[in-house]
Protein backbone atom coordinates (compact mmCIF):
# COMPACT_ATOMS: atom_id res chain seq x y z
CA UNK A 1 0.00 0.00 0.00
CA UNK A 2 1.48 3.37 -0.97
CA UNK A 3 2.47 5.65 1.89
CA UNK A 4 3.23 9.31 2.00
CA UNK A 5 6.84 9.76 3.20
CA UNK A 6 6.48 13.47 3.87
CA UNK A 7 4.53 16.42 2.61
CA UNK A 8 7.44 17.24 0.26
CA UNK A 9 7.77 13.78 -1.34
CA UNK A 10 5.64 11.91 -3.83
CA UNK A 11 3.66 8.93 -2.67
CA UNK A 12 5.53 5.64 -3.23
CA UNK A 13 5.65 2.10 -1.96
CA UNK A 14 7.96 1.44 1.01
CA UNK A 15 9.68 -1.37 -0.90
CA UNK A 16 10.40 0.64 -4.04
CA UNK A 17 14.13 1.41 -4.29
CA UNK A 18 15.10 5.03 -4.69
CA UNK A 19 17.41 5.02 -7.69
CA UNK A 20 19.75 7.45 -9.46
CA UNK A 21 20.79 9.23 -6.29
CA UNK A 22 23.72 11.67 -6.26
CA UNK A 23 24.91 14.16 -3.69
CA UNK A 24 27.86 16.31 -2.74
CA UNK A 25 30.82 14.33 -1.33
CA UNK A 26 30.72 13.77 2.41
CA UNK A 27 34.53 14.19 2.40
CA UNK A 28 36.89 15.45 -0.29
CA UNK A 29 39.86 13.33 -1.40
CA UNK A 30 43.09 14.74 0.07
CA UNK A 31 41.49 15.82 3.34
CA UNK A 32 41.33 14.26 6.80
CA UNK A 33 38.62 14.29 9.43
CA UNK A 34 39.62 14.87 13.03
CA UNK A 35 39.65 11.58 14.94
CA UNK A 36 41.07 11.63 18.50
CA UNK A 37 44.31 9.87 17.52
CA UNK A 38 46.79 12.18 19.27
CA UNK A 39 48.29 13.06 15.86
CA UNK A 40 48.25 16.57 14.41
CA UNK A 41 46.20 17.16 11.29
CA UNK A 42 49.35 18.01 9.30
CA UNK A 43 50.89 14.64 10.24
CA UNK A 44 47.76 12.75 9.25
CA UNK A 45 47.50 14.66 5.97
CA UNK A 46 51.11 13.88 5.09
CA UNK A 47 50.79 10.21 6.02
CA UNK A 48 47.57 9.74 4.05
CA UNK A 49 49.17 11.38 1.01
CA UNK A 50 52.15 9.00 1.20
CA UNK A 51 49.92 6.00 1.88
CA UNK A 52 47.60 6.79 -1.04
CA UNK A 53 50.58 6.87 -3.40
CA UNK A 54 51.77 3.50 -2.11
CA UNK A 55 48.20 2.21 -2.28
CA UNK A 56 47.78 3.24 -5.93
CA UNK A 57 51.07 1.61 -6.89
CA UNK A 58 50.30 -1.52 -4.86
CA UNK A 59 46.97 -1.87 -6.67
CA UNK A 60 48.78 -1.70 -10.01
CA UNK A 61 51.38 -4.26 -8.86
CA UNK A 62 48.60 -6.54 -7.61
CA UNK A 63 46.91 -6.37 -11.01
CA UNK A 64 50.20 -6.90 -12.86
CA UNK A 65 50.55 -10.16 -10.98
CA UNK A 66 47.09 -11.27 -12.13
CA UNK A 67 47.72 -10.18 -15.73
CA UNK A 68 50.97 -12.14 -15.86
CA UNK A 69 49.36 -15.10 -14.05
CA UNK A 70 46.85 -15.37 -16.91
CA UNK A 71 49.24 -14.63 -19.77
CA UNK A 72 52.26 -16.81 -18.88
CA UNK A 73 53.84 -19.13 -21.41
CA UNK A 74 56.84 -21.45 -21.63
CA UNK A 75 58.56 -24.11 -19.55
CA UNK A 76 58.19 -22.18 -16.27
CA UNK A 77 54.45 -21.75 -16.76
CA UNK A 78 53.23 -23.95 -13.91
CA UNK A 79 55.54 -22.73 -11.14
CA UNK A 80 55.19 -19.07 -12.07
CA UNK A 81 51.43 -19.41 -12.56
CA UNK A 82 51.17 -20.54 -8.93
CA UNK A 83 53.75 -18.05 -7.62
CA UNK A 84 52.10 -15.08 -9.33
CA UNK A 85 48.73 -16.01 -7.85
CA UNK A 86 50.26 -16.30 -4.37
CA UNK A 87 51.90 -12.88 -4.74
CA UNK A 88 48.64 -11.44 -6.07
CA UNK A 89 46.82 -12.57 -2.91
CA UNK A 90 49.53 -11.10 -0.68
CA UNK A 91 49.40 -7.77 -2.53
CA UNK A 92 45.60 -7.78 -2.24
CA UNK A 93 45.99 -8.06 1.55
CA UNK A 94 48.37 -5.09 1.51
CA UNK A 95 45.84 -3.07 -0.51
CA UNK A 96 43.24 -3.63 2.20
CA UNK A 97 45.67 -2.81 5.04
CA UNK A 98 46.85 0.40 3.34
CA UNK A 99 43.28 1.55 2.61
CA UNK A 100 42.19 0.84 6.18
CA UNK A 101 45.17 2.79 7.57
CA UNK A 102 44.27 5.79 5.40
CA UNK A 103 40.67 5.67 6.62
CA UNK A 104 41.84 5.20 10.23
CA UNK A 105 43.86 8.41 9.94
CA UNK A 106 40.72 10.21 8.77
CA UNK A 107 41.62 10.26 5.09
CA UNK A 108 39.96 9.02 1.92
CA UNK A 109 41.54 5.94 0.35
CA UNK A 110 41.93 5.84 -3.41
CA UNK A 111 39.78 3.01 -4.72
CA UNK A 112 38.72 2.93 -8.38
CA UNK A 113 40.80 1.88 -11.38
CA UNK A 114 40.56 5.21 -13.21
CA UNK A 115 41.76 7.09 -10.11
CA UNK A 116 44.56 4.58 -9.58
CA UNK A 117 45.63 5.03 -13.22
CA UNK A 118 45.89 8.80 -12.70
CA UNK A 119 47.98 8.48 -9.54
CA UNK A 120 50.29 5.51 -10.08
CA UNK A 121 53.97 5.99 -10.87
CA UNK A 122 54.32 2.47 -12.29
CA UNK A 123 54.79 2.28 -16.06
CA UNK A 124 51.65 1.12 -17.82
CA UNK A 125 51.99 -2.40 -19.21
CA UNK A 126 50.61 -3.03 -22.71
CA UNK A 127 47.39 -4.92 -23.21
CA UNK A 128 49.37 -7.51 -25.19
CA UNK A 129 50.95 -10.72 -23.91
CA UNK A 130 54.67 -10.35 -23.18
CA UNK A 131 57.59 -12.74 -22.80
CA UNK A 132 58.27 -14.09 -19.31
CA UNK A 133 61.56 -12.17 -18.76
CA UNK A 134 59.73 -8.93 -19.57
CA UNK A 135 56.91 -9.82 -17.17
CA UNK A 136 59.44 -10.54 -14.42
CA UNK A 137 61.31 -7.30 -15.09
CA UNK A 138 58.10 -5.28 -14.91
CA UNK A 139 57.25 -6.86 -11.56
CA UNK A 140 60.72 -6.17 -10.13
CA UNK A 141 60.62 -2.53 -11.28
CA UNK A 142 57.21 -2.05 -9.64
CA UNK A 143 58.42 -3.67 -6.41
CA UNK A 144 61.48 -1.42 -6.30
CA UNK A 145 59.39 1.71 -6.79
CA UNK A 146 57.04 0.70 -3.96
CA UNK A 147 59.95 -0.19 -1.68
CA UNK A 148 61.51 3.25 -2.23
CA UNK A 149 58.18 4.93 -1.45
CA UNK A 150 57.58 2.74 1.60
CA UNK A 151 61.05 3.36 3.08
CA UNK A 152 60.67 7.12 2.58
CA UNK A 153 57.13 7.05 4.02
CA UNK A 154 58.19 4.95 7.01
CA UNK A 155 61.02 7.36 7.89
CA UNK A 156 58.76 10.39 7.54
CA UNK A 157 56.08 8.71 9.68
CA UNK A 158 58.63 7.93 12.41
CA UNK A 159 59.99 11.47 12.36
CA UNK A 160 56.42 12.81 12.72
CA UNK A 161 55.46 10.41 15.53
CA UNK A 162 53.07 8.34 13.39
CA UNK A 163 54.18 4.95 14.68
CA UNK A 164 51.14 3.10 13.31
CA UNK A 165 51.94 4.09 9.74
CA UNK A 166 55.61 3.26 10.24
CA UNK A 167 54.70 -0.18 11.58
CA UNK A 168 52.43 -0.94 8.62
CA UNK A 169 55.01 0.17 6.08
CA UNK A 170 57.94 -1.66 7.67
CA UNK A 171 56.29 -4.81 9.00
CA UNK A 172 53.90 -5.44 6.13
CA UNK A 173 54.65 -3.46 2.96
CA UNK A 174 58.44 -3.54 3.00
CA UNK A 175 58.85 -7.10 4.26
CA UNK A 176 56.25 -8.53 1.86
CA UNK A 177 57.74 -6.73 -1.14
CA UNK A 178 61.31 -7.67 -0.24
CA UNK A 179 60.41 -11.35 -0.03
CA UNK A 180 58.51 -11.24 -3.32
CA UNK A 181 61.48 -9.53 -4.99
CA UNK A 182 63.70 -12.42 -3.91
CA UNK A 183 61.35 -15.03 -5.35
CA UNK A 184 60.97 -13.16 -8.65
CA UNK A 185 64.60 -12.11 -9.08
CA UNK A 186 65.86 -15.69 -8.77
CA UNK A 187 63.94 -16.54 -11.95
CA UNK A 188 66.07 -14.10 -13.93
CA UNK A 189 69.44 -15.66 -13.03
CA UNK A 190 71.00 -17.29 -16.10
CA UNK A 191 72.00 -20.63 -14.57
CA UNK A 192 72.51 -23.82 -16.57
CA UNK A 193 69.40 -26.00 -16.66
CA UNK A 194 70.91 -29.33 -17.66
CA UNK A 195 74.73 -29.24 -17.80
CA UNK A 196 76.91 -27.29 -15.38
CA UNK A 197 79.57 -24.90 -16.66
CA UNK A 198 83.04 -26.37 -16.36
Amino acid sequence: MPTKTSSNHKTRSRVTPILNQRSKPVQEFGTVVNYPLALDESVRLHSTKNLNQILADTMVLRDLYKKHHWQLTGHTFYQLHLLFDKHYEEQAELVDELAERIQTLGGVAIALAHDVAEHTKIERAPIHREEVPVQLSRLLEAHELILKEARKGAKEATDAGDDGTNDLLVSDVIRTNELQVWFIAEHLVATPAVEADS
